[in-house]
């Protein structure tokens, strides 16, 4: 993909004006607002607008938290990152977390407040059909994720502090408990999101409870987490208020990583040693009021963050050597932003 061709997009689900904030984002971490899409569903909006996009980059989908519970698909159009509606497909319940297998046909929802994930298969025109199977959680399941080779899946429970691993039939959509079937973190620790590094290596949780994060090194044959080797913190020093933690990424290089923490408004970041998958400390930034989700562009250079409580979005420079943010930009989006997508078209 030329730089000369290529274009960035972002894209922004606000859960309670419940619509989608879309901006092109420049090579310089500048943003320019393209449009604002209404997600159709009911009046009432839901507590999170979670997004998905799919693996050839094509479709966009959010998740109405509000009943009836559906996925609604848009199309993106390639040229101008602007977003057609498709149409909405049925979810098994309130989805706190989506994602789309790597084969595109199968979407995951998990629901926090339903306890289970459930596997939906997406059709030819892009809409979910009904769920085809339904898996009972622990408490609070809140993030899905496939491995890079789409044979497993990940997923957390917040209540029960169990990170459920399962094997992926791609051929017909199906889980199945690995072996064992899941993993247990600290008490009262919270498991809440989850994070491949890009070198397949290590995957790397982040807890709301007590903002964790513990580092699994990855085995990739087995599709398990093997012994947490590090279990650093999120936040800021001399914090000693209640935690809240919300979103973990990586930059595309996986030097670096960064965590936003709701409580203190402010984001973590850490390098990323390439060896151990360590985490050493690089400092902590104040950003939007309750950070709830962020993303980081293709280029690493870049970071996205969101504010349930400021109806804006701040971008970031990140430093390719040390890590460290500076901030460059406020953006207004809709109201209660908490879910972040970038998406690179040719």
């Amino acid at each position: 993909m030329s730089s000369a061709s290529a274009a960035s997009f972002v894209y922004v689900g606000n859960s309670d004006s419940q619509d989608i904030s879309v901006f092109e984002l420049k090579p310089g971490g500048d943003l320019t607002p393209v449009e604002t899409v209404a997600v159709p569903g009911p009046a009432k909006p839901g507590g999170s607008l979670p997004l998905a996009v799919s693996p050839e980059k094509h479709r966009l989908y959010a998740g109405l938290r509000n009943e009836p519970f559906t996925a609604v698909t848009f199309d993106i159009d390639a040229k101008t990152g602007k977003l057609k509606l498709v149409g909405p497909g049925p979810l098994a319940d309130s989805m706190a977390y989506l994602a789309i297998d790597r084969t595109g046909r199968f979407l995951i929802g998990a629901s926090y407040g339903g306890h289970k994930v459930a596997v939906h298969p997406i059709g030819p025109d892009g809409v979910t059909a009904p769920a085809q199977q339904v898996v009972a959680t622990e408490p609070n399941a809140h993030c899905v994720v496939f491995d890079p080779s789409n044979r497993y899946v990940l997923h957390t429970s917040l209540g029960g502090d169990k990170i459920y691993q399962q094997k992926f039939d791609a051929t017909k959509g199906t889980l199945s408990p690995n072996e064992p079937p899941t993993v247990s973190v600290k008490a009262k620790g919270g498991p809440r999101h989850l994070v491949f590094s890009p070198d397949k290596q290590f995957v790397y949780l982040l807890n709301e409870l007590d903002a964790a994060i513990y580092v699994f090194p990855w085995d990739a044959a087995t599709g398990t987490l093997k012994q947490e080797t590090q279990v650093a913190s999120a936040l800021p020093k001399g914090f000693d208020g209640k935690p809240w933690a919300a979103d973990i990424h990586l930059t595309p290089d996986g030097k670096f990583l960064y965590a936003s923490e709701r409580t203190t408004s402010t984001l973590a970041a850490f390098s990323v040693d390439p060896n151990t998958g360590a985490l050493t400390p690089i400092d902590s930034y104040p950003t939007e009021k309750q950070p709830r989700g962020f993303s980081i562009d293709s280029s690493g250079r870049t970071l996205l963050a969101v504010g349930q409580l400021s109806n804006s979005m701040t971008s970031y420079a990140i430093d390719k050597t040390t890590g460290k943010l500076t901030m460059l930009k406020q953006y207004p989006t809709g109201k209660n932003p908490n879910w972040v997508e970038i998406v690179d078209l040719p």
